[in-house]
């Protein structure tokens, strides 16, 4: 572990979380010292992802949580979860990017590693995203006023902090945007995208309409996994972005199937 003092709470927690997946077990004394906090600071961290399922406290620290019958792990799990190559993907998708571009951004751990990396390109200006996720939002604020940020509207899902119906594919039904990047479940070369969830699901659907070109960006551990709901089949994809950690056959089985593909190293 490195030291990484002074980070925002929300940052400093999803750090925590991520740490506990890699060393099974830390110490409140050691990530009070590495975050330069306090431990009460540390245990009230601990305590609000353990009622958050995000890790579960112990004595002296935390360690992973507890399977559950849950299939979908929690925001803050899954954005610790293959971190770097999500960065990784996240700067390659950015680079498709140019200014004057229309942009609908899914909810989704990935696409908010995204959010991060355009606002890392401060020459982008006069670009327009449209989201459905809260963290995109917020990770974009930023940018303003190079990037424009509006939000679909919805009911709000406290597990992915995505908006869904009803209401919220209103304003999708009403837009040409430039490209769609989505996040998945799962890219399979059978089932095609899918997701865990089917009010997300149906929302993917609706953003996919409402933008000329299709770009999936998925960690390589998504590819040859299917998710209980249907997003789109494959030829619906113009581009899906994953890491170069993917399974040779999986890659080979989707290009197969027409899949365009870019493996970023």
């Amino acid at each position: 572990m490195t030291e990484v003092a002074d980070v925002a709470a929300d940052t400093r927690r999803e750090r925590i979380v991520s740490m506990v997946l890699e060393h099974e077990f830390v110490r409140v004394t050691d990530l009070a010292g590495l975050f330069g906090v306090t431990s009460v600071t540390i245990r009230a961290d601990l305590e609000l992802l353990d009622r958050q399922g995000s890790l579960r406290r112990v004595r002296g620290g935390a360690i992973p949580a507890r399977p559950t019958r849950q299939a979908e792990p929690s925001f803050e799990v899954s954005l610790g979860s293959a971190a770097v190559e999500k960065t990784r993907l996240a700067r390659h998708a950015a680079a498709l990017v140019v200014s004057g571009e229309s942009l609908v951004i899914d909810a989704g751990t990935t696409t908010t590693f995204l959010a991060r990396a355009l606002v890392a390109r401060p020459e982008l200006t006069d670009v327009v995203v449209f989201t459905n996720s809260l963290r995109v939002a917020v990770e974009l604020e930023p940018a303003i006023p190079r990037v424009t940020v509006l939000l679909t509207g919805g009911t709000l899902r406290p597990a992915t902090h995505a908006l869904v119906d009803p209401m919220g594919a209103l304003m999708l039904d009403r837009i040409n945007a430039d490209t769609v990047f989505l996040a998945c479940h799962g890219v399979d070369a059978v089932s095609g995208v899918t997701g865990v969830n089917l009010l997300e699901a149906e929302m993917r659907r609706r953003m996919l309409g409402a933008a000329r070109r299709h770009v999936v960006v998925a960690d390589s551990s998504k590819l040859g996994r299917t998710g209980l709901a249907p997003v789109c089949a494959l030829p619906e994809v113009d581009l899906l972005i994953t890491g170069a950690e993917a399974d040779p056959g999986t890659v080979a089985a989707l290009r197969d199937e027409g899949l365009t593909i870019d493996l970023v190293p």
